[in-house]
């Protein structure tokens, strides 16, 4: 799992797909930070991924990074704990100008059931479950 949050934070930028009835959505994210063992993710309530999540907690992620990429797939869960929120946002100290632990829309959700394919042209994808 490390693995993975590592390549995710260095990549800058992943792309997160949900399902919004029977239409695939894919959006820019940033954020990834490893809270008690679990890689979770940040959105704000009020957005339409995140009732996209509550919906259909399966999701898959996608990033590339010199010359390799990364394919995310799990379902998310919702953490609404103010010590996971705290985490994230200390980990990401300018999402603090949009979000707070106590502002009532921050929400984070960690990964369950998950598997990570590292890929690339060159070699054999390399599988990773947590």
């Amino acid at each position: 799992m490390e693995r993975v949050a590592k390549f995710l934070k260095d990549a800058g930028t992943y792309y997160l797909a949900t399902i919004d009835g029977d239409q695939p959505r894919v959006r820019p994210f940033g954020t990834a930070n490893i809270f008690e063992g679990k890689l979770y993710i940040q959105t704000g309530k009020s957005k339409d991924v995140s009732k996209q999540i509550h919906k259909n907690p399966k999701v898959e992620v996608s990033a590339f990074l010199n010359g390799q990429w990364i394919r995310l797939s799990g379902e998310l869960e919702e953490d609404e704990r103010r010590e996971a929120k705290k985490a994230m946002l200390d980990a990401y100290p300018d999402l603090r100008r949009m979000y707070s632990e106590d502002d009532g829309n921050t929400e984070v959700f960690y990964f369950k059931n998950a598997t990570a394919a590292f890929c690339s042209f060159t070699s054999e994808p390399e599988i990773v479950k947590f």
